[in-house]
Formats: structure tokens, C-alpha cells, sequence
């Protein structure tokens, strides 16, 4: 590993500075979104996040996004930076390439190269290939669903994550999966069940690669299909608690108009697995407007003319949270390609997990934006790549 990586420290004892949290900030959130070999971006969140003392209380995610999730709610304080290095450094261990020249065409070739090498033989500790494969199965088959096996992501969970540790739930945890059946997308939260490994991989189940995974009697294929990122579930909690969200895209709804069909590969793939924040923060903020009439509402009618639901109503829209939300999205390199999110390299880690570690510094040096809105304000969203403010 390159030493000047942040991904690259040997695994060691991480520095523990005092955590701490915003003024008025009941809760650190969290939120993961899916898309393969760019978790590393994911890790790299959280280490800038570790090193500046700000430890979630809540952590969620959908496919890689809910296995860094698990890891992170998975592992005392002290282990999750370790155990989260430890995870990439696995499944991007084997290398193709001992030297490579500097320059883009080049970078674009042997990520092309690492991508085949993913399609033919998987990612260790994550995926293999299924044998003989859907194409020669009959129906019915457990090989027939899908052209990978996942069975190595549940003994690398086995190694990485404690799930004992998920389940006394000093932490909120979950994560997002589809059931194949119904099409109803599933939160697997550790304040409703008992978590395991099976949660997690069902959450990362992508079709037609991966299978579908079963849960209890059911079967789950990835959140992704439906909803690539879990702050919806955030949002939705009636809990009344002022939040800071740490919301960690890794695909950019905002892009480049294609020239090529290898553009427009790349293109489709991002705008469908984006996460539509601007969209659901605007529907949050709209129901937090008419939440808020009808209060001036209820305030005015006499308690004698109101029914003891509509007094117990009144009381709870008198204080409705307040939510910071600092948006990261990965910003792709000038040589990615459609293949950026199974193309599982050591050197593409490395530099998903800086660029990380330093838009979450960057994030961090804005320290307005670490601040509750004003009461009654509702939902901020910061984003340190667009400097908007929503």
C-alpha cells in the first residue's frame, strides 16, 4: 500500500481525540450509499469523521454501503478504522499489475483489465463465480439466479463484524433491501430485529450478479433496485431529534452530456443509482411547512373544542426537528468509466478512500455547517463540490 495513503497506515491503534457534537445536535447520522468498489470512498468519510472525534450514533446503509455500515456499528470505537482498512485491503488484495506508467490512457487501460479480471474471477472475499453458471442450469437450480456466489461475503462478515455487538444497539443500524416478491423495499433495523450476516448481504444482492439472499422466509435482492440510499428511512423517524447527517453518495446525478455509448453507459448508471437528495429534501421540507400551519392552527382552536388526539397532535408539532444534512458525492476521475464500480483494484481503492478522507476535511473546515438550522427552519443541505445550501 502506498504510505502516503490515508488507506495505507498499518493497521495500529487509531488516535482517539474526546467525540463531541454541534450545540443543539441530538444525533450524528450516518447515511451510505451503494455502488461497489467506490465504498472505499465511504471509508475514507469515516476516517476524517473518526480523527475529528464525531462518531455516529446512527449508521445506515444500502449494498457496500451496508456492509461499511455493519463494520463501522460492527466494532468498538477503538476497531472500526482498523477492521474497516483491514476489509478493502482484503477484497482489493490480488494485483494484476506489479508497476504501471503514470498518464490516463494508461489508468483506463488497466482498470478495464481489473474489470475483466472481476467478471472472470470474482473479488476475493466478496464474490465468485457460480458453477456451472445461470446459462447452464436448469431452472430451479441455486446456480440459475445469478453468475456469482456470494458465500465469501459471509465469512468475511464473520471475520469483520460483531454482530453481537450491533444487537445491544448503542447504535442504530440499517440497512436497505427489496423483497423480490412483493417489490417492497425492507429497512432491516436493529431497533426492530436482531441483526446478521444475512441482512447485510441481502442489502448488497445486486441482480442478475449476485442471488438473491434469504431472510426468515422471504428472499431480498439489493436496495439499490428501488432506492440507492437510506435517508428517506432517516427522515422518516418521528423521534423529534435534531440531526447532523454525514450523507455519502458515491454516484453523481449531475454529469457531463455523453459523446460515446460508453458515455451513455455511464450516464444512465449514475442518474439511476443517484440518490435524489434535492428531491426528498424538498419533500421533507414541504411536509415540515404544513406541519408547521397546521400547529399556528391548532394553537388558536380552544382546548375545550379539540379531542384528546388532536391535543396530543398539537403537542408534538410543537417541537419538530431540525436537520443538517452535508452531502458528499464522489467525483469521478478523468479516466473512470462505466466499469468504475466493479473494477476492485488496490491503487483505485487507495484513491477512492482519499478523496474520501479529504472532501470530508474539506467539509469539515466549514464549521458553520456543522450547526443546528434555526428553530423552525427545518432541513439544511451543504454540499462542499457545489457550495449549495437547500
Amino acid at each position: 500500500m502506498d504510505a502516503k495513503s490515508p488507506a495505507s497506515e498499518q493497521a495500529k491503534p487509531s488516535r482517539q481525540p474526546p467525540t463531541w457534537r454541534p450545540d443543539r445536535c441530538d444525533r450524528i447520522a450516518l447515511v451510505l450509499q451503494g455502488g461497489g468498489a467506490l465504498g472505499a470512498y465511504q471509508g475514507g468519510v469515516y476516517q476524517a469523521m473518526h480523527e475529528a472525534g464525531l462518531e455516529p450514533d446512527w449508521v445506515s446503509g444500502v449494498s457496500i454501503g451496508a456492509v461499511n455500515a455493519a463494520i463501522i456499528a460492527g466494532n468498538p470505537r477503538d476497531k472500526r478504522l482498523e477492521k474497516l482498512r483491514g476489509f478493502w485491503e482484503r477484497i482489493t488484495e490480488r494485483r494484476i499489475w506489479s508497476c504501471m506508467p503514470e498518464g490516463d490512457i494508461y489508468r483506463q487501460t488497466t482498470s478495464a483489465m481489473n474489470a475483466a479480471f472481476t467478471c472472470l474471477l470474482g473479488v476475493t472475499g466478496f464474490f465468485r463465480p457460480q458453477m456451472p453458471g445461470p446459462l447452464f442450469s436448469a431452472a430451479g437450480a441455486p446456480t440459475a439466479t445469478s453468475f456469482y456466489d456470494t458465500a465469501p461475503l459471509k465469512e468475511t462478515l464473520r471475520e469483520f463484524v460483531d454482530f453481537s455487538l450491533i444487537n445491544e444497539r448503542k447504535l442504530r443500524f440499517a440497512v436497505g433491501a427489496v423483497n423480490v416478491l412483493t417489490g417492497n423495499f425492507t429497512y432491516f433495523d436493529n431497533a426492530n430485529e436482531d441483526i446478521a450476516s444475512e441482512h447485510v448481504v441481502a442489502s448488497g444482492s445486486l441482480p442478475p450478479m449476485l442471488p438473491m439472499e434469504k431472510v426468515g422466509t422471504d428472499y431480498y435482492w439489493d436496495g439499490g433496485v428501488v432506492s440507492n440510499t437510506p435517508l428517506q428511512h432517516l427522515l422518516h423517524q418521528a423521534d423529534h431529534l435534531n440531526s447532523l447527517v454525514f450523507q455519502v453518495d458515491l454516484y453523481s446525478a449531475r454529469g457531463a452530456l455523453p459523446r460515446d455509448i460508453f458515455d451513455v453507459l455511464e450516464r444512465q448508471k449514475d442518474i439511476m443509482y443517484s440518490s435524489r437528495t434535492r428531491y426528498t429534501t424538498d419533500v421533507y421540507r414541504q411536509l415540515h411547512e404544513w406541519k408547521t400551519r397546521l400547529h399556528a392552527v391548532l394553537q388558536k382552536v380552544p382546548d375545550e373544542f379539540l379531542t384528546d388526539d388532536e391535543r396530543y397532535l398539537r403537542h408534538q408539532l410543537s417541537d419538530m426537528p431540525e436537520i443538517t444534512i452535508l452531502q458528499l458525492i464522489y467525483q469521478q476521475k478523468a479516466y473512470e468509466n462505466h466499469a468504475k464500480d466493479y473494477e476492485f483494484s488496490d491503487t483505485s481503492m487507495r484513491e477512492h478512500w482519499a478523496s474520501g478522507y479529504e472532501d470530508t476535511r474539506r467539509t469539515l473546515t466549514q464549521r458553520e455547517w456543522l450547526e443546528m438550522p434555526p428553530p423552525g427552519a427545518g432541513i439544511v443541505v451543504h454540499d462542499v463540490h457545489h457550495k449549495y445550501v437547500a
